[in-house]
């Protein structure tokens, strides 16, 4: 187990001691008969005169004390009885009882939808919360409508939309990334319209596309174009075991797109000198290159194997599988700081470079990708991928005592960076693309069920525990990102009031805010691009623990979205400045509005058997694969 606090055992167990009933006896000679009272008593006739007093009025409780008197617990759980019953205590009982003792402090009478066990939600919603979350899951399909039909009409076939300017843009490779992207989200939401429009487009248009382009980034792409046409592939009915689109190309449409683009892509492996994936693909003649500075970032390098594992497994050709687990089967050989990795490495020498170390832009979803590739793998027979999860656990514990710290005054705990590696200062800095790691450790603790079975069939080790901990206390901090800024939306960037480090004057402008003083966002990290970490990890956490609070921030979240960046013409808009009303717009609708965030929220609001966590692997642009065998 860790040594570092506050993520022990020792949290995991609530202690009741507070609410335990005194002696009354022991409450009048505690309260009564201190040394101190005794001597100030005896020092003067009022004091012999009370002391004489009170013990009349002793005398009086204890004959009162032996008849039948309901006591403060039964009170409160059944009724102070009748008339005749409350008539047998004196007054003077009452008063001195009065005097002496106050009614003990009880702990909160839940209703049967708000017990806990154990830190569990182990009640049901009822019908009016039933209907609440449907409702709110409406507008969020709403919101997705309302966001397509801007892409529609003024960027359908471009990678992203100008909603403000009402035009399109290729900033991704020129690819449609947003018809793409958004897919599975509308497969999942039953918008069938949507689901004729994008996959009409995809098949007329993206194999051309494919073949005429030029260079793409081997990340971006895999992640959302390559996953969201495998995604489609299964929900369609590629699999044979779900299909949630009766309309559209057939599975094998998505398929054949997706290997034609793969077969590209792979080139950026087989060019490369080590298992280190070159950076760009020119996809029009199959050839990669690396990037200007001659390097790769670990999280990017990283974050292809789910997609190509996938690919093998539906298509029976195990050439994507192979080239994409050769980098972490050669991560595993490299050295690192408490499992912790750089976020540069040179696919030349296969080597780390520098010592900078976060899990923000660059380092992220390196972690991910351990724990989600080995729950995708982990039922392979002789696949010896263990590596991957014992890889993860170090990694966590690594975080644990080098990153996280708690804020001053109210004690936020947040993941920090260390800019020169372990012998580097520590940073109180936190991308929000940090909040993905919430959700990654829950997951990693469960592995997709719930925190209640997994505690009935003691499948939680202490360090579970601790991870589980740590998701929960990190999610809080997220949401207060958004919380603390007069807009509702957190900031790209946050850093964290400590005991050595303060910037004062940088506050979220949201003054009602408890953590006004603990957060500081700093004029060029104000900007609000649409992101969804923050949504993904309340989606997971409401999945495993069924605590509802993660449905309610959520809910505060979405309703900024709306209140701030809808465009009335169509579409949703990243923001300039969180921290001031109105905020100053920017004029971009990310790919990943349409793709993970109204997609995350849209399931935080539904049943949790639609995607269930222990069947389904979302990569980390939020497209479902489903984890065979399980």
């Amino acid at each position: 187990m860790s040594k570092s606090l506050p993520y022990s055992v020792k949290d995991v167990h609530y202690d009741n001691a507070k609410f335990r009933h005194r002696s009354f006896f022991k409450v009048i000679t505690q309260t009564s008969f201190t040394s101190d009272m005794k001597r100030e008593c005896v020092s003067c006739s009022t004091g012999k005169f009370l002391g004489l007093f009170m013990i009349f009025g002793l005398a009086c409780l204890m004959l009162t004390h032996a008849s039948k008197t309901p006591s403060v617990t039964d009170g409160l759980s059944k009724g102070l009885g009748t008339n005749e019953e409350q008539k047998v205590v004196t007054d003077v009982g009452v008063r001195f009882k009065k005097l002496l003792r106050r009614a003990p402090r009880l702990p909160p009478r839940l209703s049967g939808n708000e017990k806990f066990s154990s830190g569990i939600f182990t009640g049901k919603p009822n019908e009016h919360d039933e209907e609440k979350w449907k409702a709110r899951q409406r507008n969020v399909k709403e919101a997705f409508t309302h966001a397509w039909s801007g892409y529609k009409k003024f960027a359908m076939g471009y990678d992203e939309l100008l909603p403000l300017s009402m035009q399109g843009f290729d900033g991704l490779g020129g690819l449609g990334a947003t018809v793409v992207d958004s897919l599975d989200t509308a497969m999942i939401m039953g918008l069938e319209e949507v689901v004729s429009e994008a996959g009409s487009w995809i098949e007329s248009n993206l194999l051309e596309r494919i073949s005429q382009k030029g260079d793409v980034n081997l990340f971006e792409t895999t992640i959302r174009v390559l996953g969201g046409l495998l995604s489609a592939y299964h929900l369609s009915g590629g699999d044979q075991d779900m299909n949630l689109a009766n309309t559209g190309p057939k599975p094998t449409i998505y398929l054949e797109i997706a290997k034609n683009l793969a077969d590209r892509l792979l080139s950026a492996f087989t060019s490369s000198p080590t298992p280190i994936p070159y950076s760009d693909v020119l996809l029009k003649n199959s050839s990669a290159h690396p990037s200007s500075n001659l390097l790769s970032s670990t999280s990017e390098v990283s974050t292809l194997q789910l997609e190509f594992n996938y690919l093998s497994a539906i298509s029976g050709d195990p050439k994507y599988k192979t080239e994409g687990m050769k980098v972490f089967a050669h991560f595993k050989t490299l050295p690192k700081v408490e499992g912790l990795v750089p976020i540069y490495v040179s696919p030349h020498s296969g080597e780390f470079i520098g010592q900078e170390i976060r899990l923000g832009s660059r380092g992220d979803s390196y972690y991910e990708y351990l724990i989600k590739v080995w729950l995708q793998l982990r039922s392979i027979q002789d696949g010896n991928f263990t590596y991957l999860y014992d890889m993860y656990e170090e990694a966590m514990r690594g975080v644990r005592h080098l990153l996280v710290q708690k804020t001053i005054p109210n004690e936020l705990v947040f993941v920090g960076e260390l800019p020169g590696g372990s012998k580097g200062s520590f940073s109180p800095k936190m991308d929000h693309l940090v909040c993905f790691l919430p959700g990654t450790l829950a997951l990693g603790a469960t592995k997709g069920i719930t925190k209640e079975k997994a505690m009935k069939d003691n499948l939680l080790t202490i360090e579970d525990f601790e991870n589980l901990k740590l998701a929960e206390d990190l999610a809080k901090t997220c949401f207060e990102m958004y919380s603390v800024t007069s807009t509702g939306l957190a900031p790209e960037i946050a850093y964290f009031h400590t005991k050595d480090f303060y910037e004062d004057g940088l506050g979220g402008g949201n003054q009602s805010s408890e953590y006004v003083n603990d957060i500081i966002i700093k004029f060029n990290d104000r900007h609000n691009l649409l992101r969804p970490e923050t949504v993904e990890s309340l989606f997971v956490l409401y999945r495993i623990t069924q605590d509802p609070k993660y449905r309610e921030w959520g809910w505060q979240i979405f309703q900024s979205f709306e209140k701030y960046t809808k465009v009335d013409s169509g579409g949703y808009t990243s923001l300039n400045d969180v921290t001031t009303l109105p905020p100053q717009r920017r004029d971009k609708m990310e790919t990943f509005f349409l793709g993970e965030t109204l997609k995350y929220l849209y399931l935080l609001f539904g049943d949790s058997s639609v995607i269930p966590l222990d069947k389904f692997v979302f990569n980390t642009e939020a497209h479902p694969f489903p984890i065979k065998d399980a």
